[in-house]
């Protein structure tokens, strides 16, 4: 027996169309109504067209910090996801790597561990 299952994003835009206010739900989320975020990036495979693609949005008030973080975490996200996908630990270290790199670059590693403490 099969499940369906329902994820819904609301996106509230200015007057130039530009996000204020992004909100998700979802059916299988372990929570009831909508939670609030500052940005919403999804990837989507096409099969017909080999390709990916996007849905890159972030509200005014992101800060560059916090996406500064936010990208480290998806990097380190996807190298996790790429490892469970694949099982090439090889590939997966370079992601983790160049993660790392990213982090260094920025000073992040840092600033994560600060926040972590308090």
């Amino acid at each position: 027996m099969s499940k369906n299952s329902k994820i819904n994003f609301s996106i509230e835009l200015d007057e130039n169309k530009m996000p204020e206010k992004i909100e998700w739900e979802a059916t299988d989320a372990g929570f009831d109504g909508k939670k609030s975020c500052s940005t919403l990036m999804i990837s989507l495979w096409d099969n017909e067209g080999k390709s990916t693609l996007g849905i890159d949005l972030w509200t005014k008030e992101m800060l560059v910090d916090d996406m500064n973080i936010h990208f480290y975490q998806i990097v380190t996200k996807m190298a996790d996801t790429y490892l469970r996908a694949t099982q090439n630990n090889e590939v997966s270290k370079m992601i983790e790597d160049f993660a790392l790199q990213f982090a260094g670059k920025l000073k992040l590693l840092k600033k994560i561990d600060k926040e972590s403490i308090s």
